[in-house]
């Protein structure tokens, strides 16, 4: 048995020497076996018991991980409030058994999981430190296991996937990245059904690099020739290309390789130093500039360009890239047109100007980004029925810099 496995390695073993001891013996234990892992060490760190929820991947539910528990709802749950805040929460635990239930969220750097809910008698100061710690320990642990197993994969899923959205969403990144300078988290839907859009992020030293793709169709062939211009991009970016020669490694590559297909895409670069944002437009719907919870108007609406995959004899001129100044606490919003083409419940297109009253109203009650996102997802899918006729993918970008950033307070006025 594991038990008798660790406490014949560990004797004796307690408090941060078990939270060590877990972290070597969670490095070779299956996917399967982590949250009987976690519960035996639990009465060593003072707890009774320990649960693990992911969010699946619409992020509506935490699921637990391990049998026997129910799914709790995002919205209208203490987990879910964990969950949307990023605070822990605690609670008196009713009936015979008492106690105090503690929730706290699973963050892989800015990338939410889920939560976990520990169990105990009491809490005082040096058990509260040690479910924080246990769940810092978890995340990444949990994060390098979902990578080759499809334990937490189907943990993340209430539904069947149809095959062009297996294949897209190989190809994605975590849903959020970030560091102390700036945040890129995307949100795309319909979840299981997606054809031809993608997002793709990724940070250097100095530099946050995203961007979001729309391919023509909603079959296996567009999820094909996304998945070739996400290859394509990361190529260039990889390769140290700058802005504009990334753009044409993704250009070159559908048309060598899908010249039937095309794509509209913005890729952007954003100096995390100073602002400085810099991006190419290839024949997508603008970026949308949200500053002091207010959409800009036209703030970063430049001339159109052709989309992504067509012949150099029809774009003899090099891709223009467009320059603007951020100010700290700026959010940066990409999308693809299934957001505005939806249509709702009566038939009535959804279109820019709601989608503008939306995201004001999405970002003045002051959320995360990441939250901020999902709260504007959802209420584009509740208006079509949880029923989309295009792809709607979302990508905000915030740059929080200097005293803005986490911890910080963005200025007012």
């Amino acid at each position: 048995m594991a038990g008798e496995a660790f406490a014949d390695a560990y004797p004796g073993a307690e408090g941060y020497g078990r939270l060590e001891a877990l972290l070597e013996h969670a490095q070779r234990a299956a996917p399967t076996d982590m949250p009987d892992l976690v519960n035996q060490h639990a009465a060593a760190l003072g707890l009774r018991h320990v649960s693990l929820y992911l969010v699946d991947i619409q992020q509506r539910q935490l699921c637990p991980l391990g049998s026997g528990q129910p799914s709790l709802a995002v919205d209208g749950s203490h987990a879910g409030w964990t969950y949307r805040t990023l605070a822990m929460r605690v609670e008196d635990v009713e009936g015979p058994e008492g106690g105090i239930r503690v929730w706290l969220p699973l963050v892989d750097g800015v990338e939410r999981l889920g939560v976990m809910e520990a169990h105990t008698e009491l809490l005082d100061s040096e058990r509260l430190r040690r479910c924080r710690s246990l769940a810092a320990l978890l995340a990444p642990i949990i994060t390098s296991k979902r990578a080759y197993s499809d334990t937490f994969v189907r943990q993340a899923r209430t539904q069947p996937m149809r095959l062009p959205a297996e294949m897209v969403r190989a190809f994605l990144p975590p849903r959020t990245i970030g560091n102390e300078q700036a945040v890129s988290t995307a949100v795309l839907e319909p979840a299981y059904e997606l054809g031809g859009d993608a997002f793709d992020h990724s940070m250097t030293q100095n530099t946050l690099h995203a961007a979001i793709i729309d391919s023509m169709g909603h079959d296996l062939a567009a999820g094909l020739a996304t998945s070739v211009a996400l290859a394509g991009c990361r190529s260039g970016r990889r390769a140290g290309e700058d802005l504009r020669e990334t753009v044409d490694t993704v250009d070159q590559a559908l048309f060598e390789w899908l010249p039937d297909r095309f794509a509209t895409g913005i890729f952007l670069q954003l100096d995390l130093d100073d602002g400085r944002l810099r991006w190419i437009n290839c024949g997508h719907p603008p970026p949308l500039l949200i500053r002091r919870h207010t959409v800009l108007d036209h703030a970063l609406e430049r001339p159109g360009q052709l989309p992504l995959g067509l012949p150099g004899a029809l774009s003899p001129d090099p891709r223009t890239v467009h320059v603007a100044d951020l100010e700290p606490g700026d959010r940066v919003l990409l999308y693809t047109d299934g957001v505005t083409e939806a249509r709702d419940s009566q038939g009535r297109l959804f279109g820019l100007e709601r989608f503008t009253d939306m995201i004001i109203r999405a970002t003045a009650g002051g959320e995360l980004a990441f939250e901020t996102l999902r709260r504007l997802i959802h209420y584009i899918v509740g208006d079509e029925g949880n029923e989309l006729r295009d792809d709607a993918t979302l990508l905000l970008v915030e740059w929080l810099p200097g005293p803005w950033g986490p911890g910080g307070d963005v200025p007012a006025g």
